[in-house]
């Protein structure tokens, strides 16, 4: 479902303010997972373009971007780097690429937000071809029963409402662990951002 209107608007431009400075604290990660994919990669919710800088000039790059707002942005980023880019409007529930289209898939920042995780990794792994790497970089809930968890349950009502349908508190890794990829190599760590602090950064790889 592509978004449009006021909010969307509205949200579009605070991305463009807020990415840079997301994309500095975890810049180590993206630089090693995205840097070396090749091939045809598709990035969903790729927001304003904080993650283009990180990819190869001569791969097939195409962004799933329900958010049309996002894609100006987009479209001036890739400009900027000389980068060829494709842009879709729909959302990662029904990625509309063919079984074993891609060579890798990249989210960040995204899997907090996605209507259905279940249905957004299935995805994910049916326009993987085999051998294919989803390569990611979240933040996730904070272990259960801890003051930083117990804050994430308080405030995600509000969060979800001001933040897109972000929810600090998803409990991402199990659904990862979960969905059948033939190997997961996950970090986990800590960045200096409130509510939104606990990240993972890791490789999936569809058997």
């Amino acid at each position: 479902m592509t978004k449009q209107g006021w909010y969307a608007r509205c949200f579009a431009w605070a991305m463009s303010k807020a990415g840079p400075a997301h994309g500095q604290l975890v810049y180590r990660h993206k630089r090693a997972l995205f840097g070396g994919l090749q091939g045809t990669v598709l990035e969903i919710g790729p927001g304003t373009g904080a993650n283009l800088a990180f990819f190869r000039p001569e791969i097939r790059w195409i962004g799933l971007e329900p958010n049309l707002h996002m894609h100006p942005y987009l479209r001036q980023e890739a400009r900027r780097l000389g980068l060829a880019i494709e842009l879709l409007g729909e959302g990662s529930e029904q990625i509309p690429l063919a079984d074993c289209s891609a060579d890798a898939v990249v989210s960040s920042l995204v899997l907090c937000s996605v209507r259905s995780l279940e249905q957004t990794l299935a995805e994910i792994q049916r326009v993987l071809r085999p051998g294919g790497q989803f390569a990611f970089i979240e933040h996730v809930a904070a272990p259960r029963g801890s003051p930083a968890r117990v804050l994430q349950d308080l405030i995600t009502p509000v969060w979800r409402m001001v933040g897109d349908g972000c929810h600090p508190n998803r409990e991402i890794l199990p659904k990862l662990q979960q969905a059948g990829f033939s190997r997961l190599q996950v970090e986990e760590f800590t960045i200096p951002l409130p509510i939104a602090g606990p990240h993972i950064a890791g490789l999936a790889t569809r058997g």
